[in-house]
């Protein structure tokens, strides 16, 4: 009988500390053995010249999520993880919104009916608070931490979401006592609604006014606000999808002075800028996402943050719509005012080809980063790891085949996601996943989708050591 069910023979293997050449023995999908000459397997799969790495994990992803009256996000579960496979992903972390007058057991209850029996990659799901009520507070959130949902997060603006100082220091306050890691987005309310209207009034309304109406100090503004409310609480935050140099130097600074402040930036933010919303005929919905993409200043202090470690997840922040869809971009208000595009753009399968090739084939970062970015600190920070986010003995046999010298054009349909356009369109990249496996059977190989829907797990995860408090105070 054969050692192994698989066997990958003759790659270089990769992972957030090392690069070394080794074959890797899968068996009941865990990674069972590391070294040379392993012996027989059911399957050999030759990875001579090939890059061996973990398989991403994408842990700011939005899939079935409720979009307002009207509108539809052009990806369930099915068609999200399948995309994510074809980036190279293996792991996802979408977001279960709770709704105003909803308890987090109904919004759960509904949103694991939705991934049941369709996904290709496993999937873990963080919580949104959008109605901390004394009940959420004091006995939800509690008992759900202690079943697995160790991260919630937590809203600065948007109508219906965005919570007051005193309901973000009670959400902090359940994170710091349960162990939860809390994670914010961070744009002024306020500030944002006085711009808009001040931009509808004056006739401001076309796509590329939605990045005017959210400008840097607005993000700056509420990234400080919310580092001095978990400073006050002592409790770890991480900073999502941060756009800019200044807001990024707030989280730095924070850094700098002991505080447990992480950040995470996206492929948005590195390769597109607010230009691209200036196109006519309503092309520059497209990029209506929040925040905006900046200027090529803004990319290049993304870039060091990434180098440097102030950012330590690369998410894509994918929330899909389609754009020549009444439902979708297009929708019949639109056309009335940017207020009612819809935000957010599809990017889960363009993620890790972006980041391989402006950081590891540019020489930006080296492998090992990329694994870090990628994979290994997402693992970490939402407690996955080890099970995730590595190559070693006993951790799942999630794993993404590189070819770093293969060269492709971004096309939507390359992408194999729900929506019906990339805001990638166009761009070069070098280096490219050809085979994708989740817990060792190949799910895509070669542009080609060979796994199983429904074979993709919920995941139910540790508390994460990276957000126990400084117990400072």
């Amino acid at each position: 009988m054969p050692s192994f069910d698989t066997i990958i023979r003759g790659g270089t293997v990769a992972t957030a500390a090392d690069t070394f050449a080794c074959d890797i023995g899968i068996r009941d999908g865990l990674i069972a053995a590391l070294g040379r000459d392993l012996g027989d397997a059911d399957r050999v799969i030759d990875a001579t010249g090939l890059l061996v790495l973990p398989g991403g994990i994408d842990s700011h992803v939005h899939f079935a999520q409720p979009s307002g009256p009207g509108i539809v996000m052009a990806d369930g579960f099915e068609s999200g993880t399948r995309s994510a496979a074809f980036g190279g992903n293996t792991t996802v972390l979408p977001f279960c919104v709770q709704q105003k007058g909803q308890t987090l057991r109904e919004a759960l209850k509904a949103y694991h009916a939705e991934a049941h029996g369709q996904c290709y990659v496993d999937v873990s799901f963080h919580l949104v608070i959008a109605d901390p009520t004394d009940q959420v507070l004091g006995q939800e959130l509690p008992a759900l931490v202690e079943d697995g949902y160790t991260s919630f997060k937590v809203f600065m603006t948007y109508e219906g979401m965005a919570l007051s100082d005193m309901e973000m220091l009670q959400v902090m306050s359940v994170a710091r006592r349960t162990g939860a890691l809390v994670m914010i987005h961070a744009e002024n309310f306020d500030a944002i609604r006085f711009l808009v209207d001040k931009l509808e009034r004056e006739g401001h309304v076309a796509p590329r006014y939605h990045a005017v109406s959210r400008p840097i100090p607005v993000e700056r503004e509420a990234t400080h606000r919310a580092i001095s409310l978990a400073e006050l609480v002592d409790v770890p935050i991480m900073i999502v999808h941060v756009s800019n140099g200044e807001a990024m130097e707030e989280i730095r600074r924070a850094q700098a002075k002991g505080l447990k402040v992480y950040g995470e930036t996206c492929p948005q933010y590195l390769v597109l800028t607010e230009k691209d919303l200036e196109g006519l005929n309503m092309e520059g919905a497209k990029y209506v996402c929040s925040p905006p993409p900046r200027d090529k200043d803004s990319q290049e202090a993304c870039w060091r943050g990434l180098e440097t470690g102030v950012f330590s997840v690369f998410s894509s922040d994918h929330c899909p719509f389609r754009y020549d869809d009444p439902a979708g971009k297009l929708n019949p208000k639109s056309r009335t005012s940017f207020r009612w595009v819809p935000n957010g753009i599809p990017g889960v399968a363009a993620r890790l080809p972006i980041l391989f090739s402006e950081g590891v084939s540019k020489g930006r970062i080296d492998l090992n980063r990329f694994v870090a970015l990628s994979a290994t600190n997402h693992a970490k920070t939402y407690g996955l790891y080890p099970r995730k986010g590595t190559i070693a003995i006993g951790s799942d046999a999630d794993i993404a085949i590189w070819d770093p010298e293969r060269r492709r054009t971004l096309t939507h349909d390359l992408l194999k996601d729900g929506s019906d356009y990339t805001p990638y369109e166009g761009i070069e990249i070098t280096g490219w996943p050809v085979v994708t496996m989740v817990r060792g059977r190949i799910v895509v190989q070669d542009g080609e989708l060979v796994g199983e829907k429904g074979f993709g797990a919920y995941l139910a995860r540790e508390k994460s050591p990276y957000a126990a408090p400084r117990r400072e105070f």
